[in-house]
């Protein structure tokens, strides 16, 4: 096989990869709380010998994720919550303590704050929220007190990773920290909101569009030098 028929596949298969990475964007616009991730290509140069060109190899194994904030949206629940500015909510998974910003919670027959799939909200003290169901209508302020009738009585924890590059990313929502995370302090929480996903869904439709024009194009210099190297095999027979 040819170094240039090397060449194309692998960036065939960076394409198919960057692909898979824009249709779990799209597929994810409306879950809440979602980071869109990106595909990031990195090249690899080979030297062939003296007077010969270099061999370049390209793939695209590398994610980034976008933290941008993503625009939230007034549904009136009362354990609806959005995150104003940097900082997540940190959540108890059987995993260990992960972060999100993810802010649809319910209580559960405990009177525990937990996120749909049953995964408890800490507070402060890295505690579960414990939410009251006898005590009148809860209010919570923008910085995560918890209170009912002008008592506090919980904090929701909001923080932030001292090394965002530490971030390993679950499912777009949830996240774990290798770092240490801290208080937010410039983060606020909006009671009765919640934060859309991240994904700007122009974009990604249009870059889901060359790179599906680049994939054609690829495929169509391989079907190209396929004939090109028969011809020339069937050349060779004939002598």
């Amino acid at each position: 096989m040819s170094n240039s028929v090397y060449t194309a596949i692998t960036r065939q298969s960076g394409l198919m990869a960057e692909m898979r990475v824009i249709a779990n964007n799209v597929a994810n616009m409306a879950t809440t709380g979602f980071r869109s991730e990106q595909a990031i290509f990195s090249e690899h140069v080979k030297t062939l010998g003296e007077n010969h060109p270099s061999l370049s190899m390209a793939n695209a194994k590398g994610r980034m994720t976008s933290f941008e904030q993503g625009v939230t949206t007034q549904t009136g629940g009362t354990f609806d919550l959005a995150i104003n500015g940097e900082g997540f909510f940190q959540i108890e998974t059987p995993a260990g303590t992960r972060l999100s910003r993810a802010g649809a919670f319910m209580p559960n027959e405990a009177g525990e704050l937990v996120t749909p799939e049953g995964y408890r909200l800490l507070d402060a003290g890295g505690a579960p929220v414990f939410a009251p169901s006898d005590v009148g209508p809860i209010a919570i302020s923008p910085d995560g007190t918890m209170s009912a009738n002008g008592a506090p009585f919980a904090q929701i924890s909001l923080v932030v990773p001292l090394d965002y590059a530490g971030l390993t990313r679950e499912d777009g929502v949830r996240f774990n920290s290798a770092s240490e995370t801290i208080p937010a302090e410039t983060a606020t929480v909006s009671q009765g909101f919640l934060e859309s996903s991240n994904v700007d869904a122009v974009s990604q439709i249009s870059r889901m569009i060359e790179v599906q024009r680049s994939y054609e194009m690829g495929q169509s210099f391989l079907e190209k030098e396929d004939e090109r190297l028969r011809s020339i095999m069937t050349l060779v027979g004939r002598r």
